[in-house]
């Protein structure tokens, strides 16, 4: 499992987890993301196309890391959920919390400014 920076579009951090998320593979994935969280980043994407798996731990890092976005006024979106984690979130009522995207450009648009109304 890897977490790996895919690119940084204007402000949005994209992160693209490839294989499984688990409490073996996403303690120092967590640590990194909260110490750029502190720093000030306020708009992530985690794109789960590659995402073979995931545990209860991994959805617990994910809960963890939406709170830590929160509390720092940002916010986190998912994007390309497939196989059974779309059923897995929705089970777990996380589809509630987090607004997924069926692809990264789509979350990407969803972090742009809304157009003031009458323009």
């Amino acid at each position: 499992m890897e977490f790996y920076y895919d690119e940084i579009d204007n402000d949005v951090l994209i992160i693209t987890a490839d294989g499984g998320l688990n409490a073996d593979t996403s303690e120092q994935f967590i640590l990194s993301i909260e110490k750029l969280v502190d720093a000030g980043l306020k708009k992530m994407i985690v794109d789960c196309d590659k995402l073979d798996y995931i545990s209860s731990y991994g959805l617990g890092v994910l809960v963890r890391l939406h709170n830590r976005m929160k509390r720092h006024g940002g916010d986190v979106k998912i994007a390309s959920v497939k196989g059974a984690l779309p059923d897995v979130l929705q089970v777990t009522g996380l589809n509630k919390l987090f607004e997924i995207y069926p692809d990264v450009n789509r979350a990407r648009l969803a972090f742009r400014p809304k157009a003031a109304e009458g323009t």
